[in-house]
């Protein structure tokens, strides 16, 4: 999912080889090094073919979270990583999170549909070269 060269015009980078992989995925494992800082990762598996075809990340502090998603480039459109990101959403609520961010690059119309269906809004501010997206939970 992660090796389409296509899926990395929006997330930057390069597919990684599979030791990279596995060394990313060890690293998520093992989970933050600042335990104040955990860091959730969950695959997103689409049950009509059992196959991971995605994931969502969140990593929180002080009641704020940094969410990130990615759907496989042959799975868009389909509506996936908005169900994905509205459940991680609604987990971050439920677990106390108050204030929820995003990074989108402003070219990435698919990931802004995203933020936008899952209540967040663009806030004007940038990090790197991308936009910034947030919602707060009325804290």
């Amino acid at each position: 999912m992660l090796g389409d060269p296509a899926l990395h015009t929006f997330i930057g980078g390069r597919p990684e080889t599979l030791e990279e992989l596995r060394a990313r995925y060890a690293r998520w494992a093992a989970g933050s090094p600042d335990p104040a800082v955990p860091w959730m990762n969950w695959a997103i598996r689409f049950d009509e073919v059992d196959r991971v075809v995605g994931t969502v990340q969140a990593s929180i502090s002080n009641g704020h979270a940094e969410v990130a998603w990615v759907v496989g480039t042959g799975w868009q459109g389909r509506g996936i990583a908005t169900e994905a990101a509205r459940g991680l959403v609604a987990w971050l609520s439920r677990a106390g999170v108050w204030a929820i961010v995003a990074h989108v690059r402003p070219a990435n119309m698919a990931s802004a549909r995203v933020a936008w269906a899952v209540g967040l809004r663009p806030t004007g501010a940038k990090q790197d070269d991308e936009d910034e997206w947030a919602h707060t939970f009325g804290n």
